[in-house]
């Protein structure tokens, strides 16, 4: 018999228990394959890619050693898309997350229609990326866009798609306005299941609002933070893509555009499959960097109780 783990049952510990040894792995097979055939296998195809110039028609690739890596960090057109996609995640990640939090808050203290509240601003939440990047395209169309009306009443003449900064204006606020929704969902179970008795002793030590959120509330959080943080980070790196795709319309001439929506250009729509490759082993290798740099440097700073 294999003890595979303890399970509380009622109270008690109860062993689970397998007949033979293969049993585990056979549970763990579906998943580890899953891992295998959509991660494992494409990411080593990537990595050995990079290191190749591949004919785009698929009669062959040369070896190149790390040209494709030194043509990707030494051209312009790269780091131009790098700097965007920098302060694109910047402002996605914590303008998502403080207009998030700022509503959880509210909806924490409303005490008629709660439901009602919490249901609207989740219900965003259900939308697809590439649908809210057609939402987005609708509500800064140039010539029946209500967000292009009212910024023409302070004088601003919007074009997206032609102008470099309206075009970026219009991907980060429709990445934002997407994700807010799971990010309220979050902070605001997180501020429910802050305790009453701490919320109370809060209140009596300390009268004002502002401060009482910042020194009990905003801590206690902080778990939940972190989380979201990172989340947040992925979702503006990775997740915009079809936000990006719908707003640029497939043409994205001198537009802004991401590192992952580059790896797409170059690799589907201009045939560099080594250049692209390149990229991709650059993205996973910034990605696992961002991740230590979180959990050593962050974490270090997010007590759990």
């Amino acid at each position: 018999m294999v003890h595979a783990r303890l399970v509380r049952f009622g109270g008690a510990m109860k062993k689970v228990q397998f007949n033979t040894r293969s049993v585990p792995y056979l549970l763990l097979l579906p998943q580890l394959s899953i891992v295998a055939i959509f991660f494992l296998w494409p990411a080593a195809e990537a990595v050995r890619s990079s290191f190749y110039l591949e004919d785009p028609f698929g009669f062959g690739a040369t070896f190149v050693g790390f040209d494709n890596f030194i043509d990707t960090v030494t051209s312009s057109d790269y780091a131009r898309v790098a700097r965007f996609t920098t302060v694109f995640t910047l402002l996605v990640t914590f303008l998502s997350l403080g207009i998030a939090l700022l509503l959880a808050v509210k909806a924490d203290k409303v005490l008629r229609g709660a439901s009602s509240y919490k249901t609207l601003l989740m219900w965003v939440y259900a939308v697809a990326p590439p649908v809210a990047g057609l939402i987005g395209v609708m509500m800064f169309d140039q010539h029946v866009g209500p967000m292009v009306d009212f910024f023409a009443l302070f004088g601003w003449e919007m074009q997206i798609g032609v102008n470099y900064f309206d075009t970026g204006f219009a991907m980060t606020a429709t990445a934002i306005w997407k994700q807010i929704p799971v990010n309220f969902i979050f902070f605001l179970s997180g501020l429910q299941g802050i305790s009453k008795s701490v919320q109370e002793a809060a209140s009596i030590d300390c009268r004002s609002g502002f401060r009482r959120f910042w020194t009990v509330t905003f801590p206690l959080l902080a778990p939940t933070g972190f989380f979201l943080l990172i989340i947040n980070i992925t979702y503006a790196m990775f997740d915009t893509f079809g936000i990006i795709d719908v707003v640029l319309k497939g043409e994205p001439g001198n537009n802004p555009v991401t590192l992952v929506y580059k790896v797409f250009l170059d690799g589907f729509r201009g045939n560099d499959l080594g250049g692209s490759s390149a990229q991709s082993v650059i993205l996973m290798i910034l990605v696992f960097v961002l991740t230590v740099i979180q959990f050593r440097l962050i974490e270090r700073r997010v007590h759990y109780t």
